[in-house]
């Protein structure tokens, strides 16, 4: 038996290692990394064992600094991040995955392992690569019909 799945897991199509910023960096700090390691979102990081991780995203300080008109040196990432934010297995397949954001009309989640942070996943990735490995395999499918 292959210790390999037959399926396609949360891990395979997660970026690792998120950017991480401190929730009382202001949203001009926050707006610098995102730009400087270009990506749309980062991370905030727990601040103790019992507290969760959250996350800002560029639709997020859109809608709650930008359309508020409130400053980004004086708004702090902790006054308009996500939290908690969704958190999905490594090991989870994707497509179970999929349907849990899509039942809370979520775009993205964190990944963990054994309750650490170690990257996160897109509903538009996971949607991807599902689709492609279900077109590989109804085309594998019908080539074993034509032999």
């Amino acid at each position: 038996m292959s210790s390999r799945p037959n399926y396609i897991t949360v891990a395979d199509v997660m970026t690792p290692s998120p950017v991480v910023i401190d929730g009382l960096a202001s949203i001009q700090d926050a707006l610098d990394l995102m730009e400087s390691n270009k990506v749309n979102s980062l991370v905030i990081d727990r601040r103790h064992e019992g507290d969760e991780y959250g996350l800002i995203s560029v639709s997020v300080i859109a809608s709650k600094i930008i359309s508020q008109n409130k400053s980004f040196d004086r708004s702090s990432v902790y006054e308009i991040m996500e939290k908690p934010v969704l958190t999905v297995s490594s090991t989870m397949e994707i497509k179970y995955a999929i349907r849990l954001l899509t039942k809370f009309s979520l775009s993205r989640a964190l990944v963990t392992e054994i309750g650490q942070m170690v990257g996160f996943v897109t509903l538009r990735d996971m949607t991807v690569r599902y689709a492609k490995a279900e077109a590989a395999r109804k085309k594998d499918k019908d080539t074993d019909k034509e032999t």
